[in-house]
């Protein structure tokens, strides 16, 4: 939970501490509008991403169910900046599927945390291999990370993809194989 009032405080005290005068009509509520977005940036901290895996529907489909280009949004726990693409869901289905929207309510719930996106990719990958019990599943996350696009290197348009396998996916390298090329598409 946020303590709005220590986070507005903190936020007037960069201000100051980087030369800015925090009394000046363009930054009056600047401190306010920082320790909300804050909020609403780690809004996933403490949120239990089960709570959208639990509802499952009995299914005797055991082909390849994968959702792709969920569009996600995340902090760099580095430096508190933006990364953010798509991330792309392949799991093999053993007697239960969930609704495709809990699926992006999964990577929405991880996202919204201070993170590293090697963590978020594993992250989505263990939850639905504990709550949908799939043969196998493989998460699949391409990001641009604004710590590296807009300052330090400044290497702006590059992205770093990572993939976290469980299952099946982790012993056939077809399986992955088949799976970004599904993605490409």
């Amino acid at each position: 939970m946020v303590d709005y009032e220590a986070a507005k405080q903190a936020v007037k005290a960069l201000l100051e501490a980087i030369g800015e005068d925090v009394n000046r009509e363009g930054l009056k509520d600047t401190p306010d509008r920082v320790a909300r977005m804050y909020a609403e940036l780690t809004a996933g901290e403490g949120e239990d991403a089960g709570k959208h895996l639990q509802v499952t529907f009995r299914s005797d489909s055991d082909g390849l169910v994968l959702e792709k280009d969920i569009t996600f949004y995340s902090t760099c726990e580095h430096h508190l900046m933006p990364f953010m693409g798509k991330a792309h869901i392949a799991y093999l289905p053993s007697g239960k599927v969930v609704g495709l929207s809990k699926l992006a309510r999964t990577v929405e719930t991880y996202a919204r945390r201070l993170q590293i996106q090697e963590q978020l990719t594993s992250q989505i990958a263990d939850a639905i291999d504990l709550y949908l019990e799939p043969r196998g599943v493989m998460v699949v996350m391409e990001a641009e990370h604004t710590c590296m696009s807009a300052r330090g290197i400044k290497k702006a348009g590059s992205k770093t993809l990572t993939y976290a396998c469980r299952g099946e996916f982790k012993d056939s390298a077809q399986l992955r194989s088949d799976v970004f090329a599904l993605i490409k598409e």
